[in-house]
């Protein structure tokens, strides 16, 4: 396993482990620069005529058509001490375009997801109870949903830190769990 600063990262790669999911690890510690012809004119520019983009944080090709893209977004469920809030899904722009512009580069056959790593903090849960993952004292429950449903229905949440969020009612109809996308179990759904 890569060394992991986030808990939410660690705990996925460790379910991707022990459910035998094939992966790669991606090594975030720098950005990758890319030439400008290929980029986004969104992207940030530097000087060298280059590209900067985020790493995606994993690669995941589960038997089946389809490859991933995963970009992992931890968070708590529920989020806030006074007012809690169950489905904060918050991504900043930054990360869509990258993993929108990996998806480019990789091609067909390979899918961009966010995957929110919940943890959970309370006694309700984002996915069934039987998708729950433990790792090391703590609970997750993942849930993935396509860049393209997502950045459809983004509004801004934050002009300041460029951030936006998807409205928690359609990321409940968009966002489903990682055994979806990912188990055995959806391995024979494209079977048939």
């Amino acid at each position: 396993m890569a060394k992991r600063h986030h808990h939410y990262e660690a705990a996925f790669e460790a379910l991707l482990r022990e459910e035998r999911i094939p992966y790669v690890a991606v090594d975030e510690k720098r950005r990758a620069l890319v030439a400008q012809s290929l980029g986004s004119s969104s992207l940030n520019s530097s000087s060298t005529g280059k590209d900067s983009l985020k790493s995606v944080d994993f690669l995941v090709s589960p038997p089946g058509p389809e490859s991933y893209l995963v970009d992992i977004k931890g968070r708590q469920f529920p989020s806030g001490r006074q007012h809690k809030q169950y489905w904060r899904n918050w991504s900043t722009r930054d990360d869509l375009r990258s993993l929108a512009e990996w998806a480019r580069y990789f091609g067909t056959g390979f899918t961009p997801l966010l995957v929110f790593g919940f943890e959970l903090v309370a006694d309700r849960s984002p996915v069934p109870v039987e998708d729950l993952w433990h790792y090391q004292n703590r609970t997750y429950g993942f849930v993935a949903v396509r860049l393209a449903d997502y950045w459809q229905s983004a509004r801004t949440l934050s002009a300041r830190w460029d951030t936006v969020s998807m409205p928690a009612a359609q990321f409940r109809e968009c966002g489903t769990s990682w055994r979806q996308w990912f188990s055995r179990e959806a391995e024979h759904a494209w079977q048939d």
